[in-house]
């Protein structure tokens, strides 16, 4: 579509920031209402993305110009009028976390899992008292009912912009516990990645890389980034993040 503002300005009222285009605010799709943008710095970062794209009235710009306006949007229209559907289907990755799934062999892999994805285990222990159990191999491993709860407890009182952060990071991840400690600031979406990727990063290590392979991997890591943005644009963060675990 073809850019069909000249200015972009912010005003804020009790019901948060709005993003008026030639004074005009900014609605959801369909003829929705006003979007409404709570955090002032993710209202400062959707509206530099509004003044960037198409890079003048007149020029070509897409919707991939305003990922966290599209973010933003979901937390909104999605995610704030029942969160529960959205807290709930992240919280469930805790069943299933990644970080709890080791290889069998060869011995050089599961013992780069061990020492890359147990300190974030701990961290969720000690953090959240929710201890995850782990095995060897793809056989489902049962996670004590008070560990799960702890966590759900811990996703059910986020605010909707962390879900709508979460709600990409997490899949993309595989892994609660990563996203949460994306989340928090301890771990940063390079790292992440790095981690939720770390099975096929040693393989390609091993066997050489893999267009399609490298291709979905970039893909990922741009979302795992833009989570971890948006995410860190609307919550306050300890002062700078880590690319490894606690211990």
């Amino acid at each position: 579509m073809k850019r069909f503002w000249e200015e972009v300005t912010i005003e804020r009222d009790e019901a948060g920031h709005a993003i008026l285009l030639d004074g005009r605010p900014m609605h959801l799709p369909n003829g929705g209402e006003v979007l409404r943008i709570g955090p002032a710095p993710l209202a400062e970062a959707v509206a530099a993305e509004w003044r960037a794209a198409g890079g003048a009235k007149g020029g070509e710009m897409s919707f991939g110009d305003t990922p966290l306006t599209r973010l933003a949007g979901t937390a909104q229209a999605r995610i704030a009028p029942d969160p529960a559907p959205t807290a709930d289907a992240i919280a469930r990755y805790c069943e299933t976390d990644l970080l709890c799934y080791r290889a069998e062999h060869p011995p050089e892999l599961t013992a780069r899992q061990a020492r890359e994805w147990q300190p974030w285990l701990d961290w969720a222990a000690l953090t959240y008292d929710a201890p995850l159990r782990v095995t060897a191999g793809i056989a489902h491993v049962r996670q004590h009912r008070d560990s799960i709860a702890a966590l759900r407890r811990v996703v059910g009182g986020l605010d909707v912009h962390a879900l709508a952060g979460l709600g990409i990071a997490v899949p993309a991840l595989g892994s609660l516990v990563l996203g949460l400690a994306l989340l928090e600031g301890r771990i940063d979406a390079e790292g992440a990645h790095r981690l939720g990727a770390l099975d096929e990063l040693f393989q390609e290590e091993q066997w050489g890389a893999d267009y399609e392979a490298v291709h979905r991997r970039a893909g990922i890591a741009a979302d795992v980034t833009l989570a971890a943005r948006y995410m860190a644009l609307t919550r306050p963060h300890p002062a700078g993040g880590t690319g490894g675990g606690t211990t």
